[in-house]
């Protein structure tokens, strides 16, 4: 039986590891065994931050609330618990966007929330 080598194989495997190892920095996207070192770090990275991305969100948007809450004189857990007495369904990334960008608009949904 003839023998088999690996060279195509693990040629293969080489070139995949640094394509996704293209841009970092030095030896990191040419030496493979530091390549591939990053890469696996990179994937691990990234595979958290997918899920730390939304918390990250959800904190910028309950903080730019509360900023806006706040300037209309309430806090805000209080507004939160208001607009669920008043069935204001306005998730927090809409709530954010308004208090930024439309503070006339938010100071009316926080009016219609204290009067529920």
């Amino acid at each position: 039986m003839s023998r088999v080598k690996k060279g195509n194989v693990s040629q293969k495997r080489h070139k995949k590891v640094l394509k996704l190892a293209k841009g970092f920095r030095g030896a990191h996207s040419k030496l493979f065994r530091t390549a591939n070192q990053q890469v696996m770090k990179a994937l691990r990275h990234s595979y958290r931050d997918r899920r730390r991305r939304k918390r990250d969100f959800r904190r910028l948007w309950i903080s730019r609330i509360n900023a806006g809450a706040r300037q209309n004189g309430i806090s805000y857990s209080q507004l939160t618990g208001q607009l669920k007495k008043a069935d204001i369904q306005l998730n927090r990334k809409m709530l954010a966007n308004l208090a930024m960008l439309d503070p006339e608009a938010f100071a009316k949904v926080v009016e219609t929330a204290k009067q529920a």
